[in-house]
């Protein structure tokens, strides 16, 4: 993928003009579609608000050009969407299938095979484990033929209660392979919680680890797992079901075709947190789902190939799936894994993991900022974060004790600042201070712009008004 910056005016250039060779079962067909070359190099030359203008002006011409530049397709859409929000009938890419595991794993395997994929980065520092683009679709092949060997296939909904680990990653990936449905628990969440995702999920496999460990501390998951299965209301009999995963693996072929799949197929089900009422499962599609999380991560964070993208968030989180999983792997990046806490072995962890990693974007929370802030700022000062290029927070606002800590002591003051505004049910950013203008300012704290497609609204009791029609900075 070609090396670009945020600049509004080279994005969607890069959108159009890149004309890759199609892989098998690629097509570049489709009504609406640019192709003539003028067209193009008009786009080329707009500037970011123009660009924005056009993404929701003519979105259909957007995000077409976009899902036939970015993503490799089984058959063709015919229909760019079919979309009606106050009834709540969305569609995307209607007609079209495709594989993400494919646009995840083989398109990248097919240029550069020993490419790391993922950067393991284990509980103890200095352990970390590389796994390249081979090595995961082979395991990710090996654990899809293993679900499939007992019984589940397209449709079916696979939990998966495990550390941050790449077998985690791989389990996400087979079950997109085989299109199976899975759901991503996170590995902290009691067995109550568990049993009532297993049941309302209607769960047909729980994918899970003896143990996992974290800050030094060992969880016994698959005891977890047993006590959670026996609150369903059909228990399984423990022990008779039991797989031991990877020595039924390892007799596994490391090759498993591709399930060709609707666009709106269901890819993934997340449960919210259940802090504002009973946990309600989130569901994301295929096709759409992935462009949006492949954009983002570039634009966002000015993802340039040969990176190595730093998001701390766990598996179990939208954050996890969107940039850890989906979005760096669809594009062909190097991501992060990191299974530890901020403080393990001491305050300075996340420092010392990026003067060895080499990161260039890290992406993190405000309350692990704000745990950081208490300690002394040697702990950051003492590591080499030269490498790092873009800084970004998530998951709740960041306050601007906090905001100006990170991007003064940990990014020297040279690093962009992105606070991005989502939530787990749009699966990826919708408001963040880039892309923009070159140059544009930033806010302490603010998340500022909405990314190509968003139009924010001011809802209330008496008031709708639409963003656009104030004074909104792009």
């Amino acid at each position: 993928m070609a090396a670009h910056s945020s600049r509004g005016a080279s994005l969607l250039g890069t959108l159009l003009i890149r004309c890759r060779t199609p892989g098998p079962g690629q097509t570049r067909t489709g009504p609406g579609l640019l192709r003539c070359a003028s067209y193009v190099s008009q786009l080329s030359r707009m500037s970011h608000r123009d660009l924005y203008r056009l993404s929701v002006t003519d979105p259909d011409r957007f995000w077409g050009s976009a899902a036939v530049d970015r993503l490799r397709w089984v058959e063709p859409f015919h229909l760019v969407r079919d979309c009606d929000l106050p009834t709540g009938k969305i569609s995307w890419f209607l007609g079209g299938k495709l594989n993400v595991s494919v646009n995840c794993l083989d398109v990248h395997v097919e240029k550069h095979p020993e490419r790391v994929a993922l950067i393991w980065e284990r509980d103890e520092p200095g352990t970390e484990v590389n796994v390249t683009y081979r090595e995961l679709l082979e395991m990710t092949c090996r654990l899809a033929n293993t679900l499939k060997s007992h019984g589940i296939q397209k449709g079916d909904r696979v939990a998966i209660y495990m550390p941050v680990s790449p077998l985690a990653v791989a389990a996400m990936l087979a079950c997109a392979r085989i299109g199976a449905v899975h759901t991503v628990v996170f590995a902290g969440f009691s067995s109550e919680a568990l049993a009532g995702r297993i049941q309302d999920a209607q769960c047909k496999a729980v994918v899970t680890c003896n143990q996992g460990v974290r800050g030094g501390r060992l969880t016994e998951l698959k005891a977890t797992v047993d006590a959670a299965v026996k609150r369903t209301e059909t228990p399984a009999v423990i022990g008779r079901l039991d797989v031991p995963l990877e020595q039924v693996m390892s007799r596994q072929s490391p090759v498993c075709p591709a399930e060709p799949l609707d666009s709106e197929d269901l890819l993934f089900l997340l449960y919210t947190s259940g802090s504002t009422g009973k946990p309600k499962g989130i569901v994301h599609t295929q096709a759409g789902y992935l462009l949006y999380c492949s954009l983002t991560h570039q634009y966002v964070f000015d993802y340039r190939d040969g990176d190595v993208f730093g998001c701390v968030a766990d598996v179990g989180w939208i954050t996890g799936h969107s940039y850890v999983v989906y979005g760096p792997l669809c594009n062909g990046a190097t991501s992060v894994l990191f299974e530890s806490t901020p403080v393990y072995p001491d305050p300075g962890r996340y420092w010392e993991t990026v003067q060895r990693l080499r990161i260039t974007q890290f992406y993190g929370a405000p309350t692990a900022l704000r745990l950081l802030l208490k300690y002394d700022d040697s702990w950051v000062k003492k590591y080499d974060r030269s490498s790092l290029r873009t800084l970004a927070s998530v998951g709740e606002p960041i306050n601007h004790e906090a905001w100006h800590w990170f991007h003064s002591v940990v990014g020297d003051g040279r690093c962009p600042l992105v606070d991005t505004w989502w939530q787990t049910e749009t699966g990826g950013v919708c408001i963040a201070p880039r892309p923009a203008e070159e140059g544009a300012a930033i806010v302490p704290a603010m998340a500022m712009r909405p990314f190509f497609g968003i139009q924010p609204q001011l809802l209330g009791d008496k008031v709708t008004q639409t963003l656009t029609s104030l004074r909104l900075q792009l």
